[in-house]
């Protein structure tokens, strides 16, 4: 997952919604850097989180 997931891509926490809409900082292997608008930023590791990409109509 985390070879989809580049820097400025829009994603979601399936688990926790209520960080809000995310923007990927960085990828490197399956630690992914996170920036959400109600959580700051986060560290994902993308083989145990799916995240959600989000597509330019739902931001």
């Amino acid at each position: 997952m985390s070879g989809t997931l580049v820097p400025g891509t829009f994603v979601c926490h399936p688990g926790r919604p209520e960080w809000g809409l995310g923007q990927v900082q960085s990828a490197v292997g399956n630690r992914v850097t996170v920036n959400f608008e109600n959580a700051g930023k986060q560290f994902v590791n993308a083989d145990a989180v799916a995240l959600e990409i989000v597509e330019q109509a739902r931001r």
